[in-house]
């Protein structure tokens, strides 16, 4: 069988640091790397809707709406800062949008935002969904600050060993045949648990982690905190905030590893509690894979271009509808499922088609 690298090639361009995949550019493959940078720096110029774009060289591709960088004086901080808002995309197709130009910025550009945002009150939920492109620091700390920043294979390649090794750990201790459910209340009619079962307990999982996902979303990363609440404020800014702030920071748009840990140790220990060992270990191991699909899948509908007609487009567009435009539905990232049952699908009719 022939093999042709370039695909590969093409993946690995995409998907790295610009300064990692500017070395990837080969003649024998085809590939460009210019096309693949990273780098977002036009404002917001489109008047309508028209679907996600394929991106031109320098530029990621993310759809019709586009933002403008922070002016000089939002990053010097200041009164006389002006922070643009982000363009409201309309409720029906074809309809123009609508700029909000705050008289002056909120922040000091120039100081972490974490410590200042809880300060905004009322002001906050305006703000924080009036996205610019620039990064965000968060901490005084530079150690804490790079534990809050993580490149998306980080997380490729810290979880996906986990995933493996407790795969592994689960299959071989189902296969000693002592795992029965209902063990606990009677023996009489407990049901055994083969090897063979593990692989639909870990698409379980999965799917069970698919509604997580969105309960996630939905009821804490898009809680509206209490504007005289300074503390939840500030955490809704960490958890969420700081991403729809400043949605093109690609070192913001996974899970870093330590606070991950401490979420996914939360989970095991729930199913370990309502489970036998080895079926809990199964279904959470199941789980944390779909969580590690889930990250992969985000940075790619923030950073990738995927074809026009395919599955991941769809996505790809439907989470664009949901930063710039319906901020309140479309809570699903990985899949639109969950978004059926509870009625916070985007409406087709704003999708309007390419010309």
């Amino acid at each position: 069988l022939a093999f042709s690298p370039r695909p590969l090639v093409a993946f690995l361009a995409e998907m790295l640091p610009s300064q990692w995949a500017a070395k990837l550019s080969c003649g024998r493959c085809g590939v460009r790397s210019s096309a693949f940078r990273p780098r977002f720096n036009a404002g917001i110029s489109s008047a309508r809707w028209r679907g996600p774009r394929r991106r031109g060289a320098g530029r990621p591709w993310y759809g019709g709406a586009h933002l403008e960088p922070a002016g000089r004086g939002e990053a010097e901080g200041g009164g006389g800062g002006r922070a643009r808002a982000a363009e409201r995309l309309a409720s029906g197709p074809g309809k123009t949008l609508r700029r909000s130009v705050p008289s002056q910025d909120l922040v000091d550009w120039r100081k972490p935002l974490l410590w200042q945002v809880g300060y905004l009150g009322e002001k906050y939920d305006e703000w924080v969904h009036q996205p610019v492109d620039r990064p965000i620091r968060l901490f005084h700390s530079d150690f804490v600050e790079a534990l809050s920043k993580t490149a998306w294979y980080v997380v490729f390649l810290v979880w996906t060993p986990v995933v493996l090794y407790l795969s592994w750990v689960s299959y071989t201790s189902l296969a000693q045949g002592n795992t029965r459910l209902f063990s606990s209340f009677t023996t009489e009619y407990s049901i055994p648990v083969h090897k063979y079962y593990f692989p639909f307990i870990f698409l379980l999982g999965m799917f069970l982690w698919s509604l997580v996902e969105y309960l996630i979303h939905r009821f804490v990363f898009h809680m509206k905190p209490p504007a005289s609440n300074y503390y939840l404020i500030t955490l809704h800014f960490l958890l969420h905030g700081q991403h729809h702030k400043s949605p093109f920071d690609s070192s913001r748009l996974v899970f870093p590893p330590v606070p991950a840990s401490l979420v996914v140790g939360f989970f095991y220990g729930v199913l370990r509690l309502l489970l036998p060992e080895v079926l809990g270990l199964s279904l959470f191991v199941g789980g944390l894979c779909g969580y590690v699909v889930y990250d992969m899948m985000h940075y790619y509908l923030h950073y990738g271009s995927p074809k026009k007609g395919t599955y991941l487009y769809g996505l790809k567009a439907y989470h664009v509808k949901h930063h710039f435009e319906h901020q309140k539905s479309g809570f699903g990232i990985s899949t639109r499922f969950w978004d059926y049952p509870f009625r916070t699908l985007i409406p087709e009719e704003t999708f309007e088609k390419e010309d």
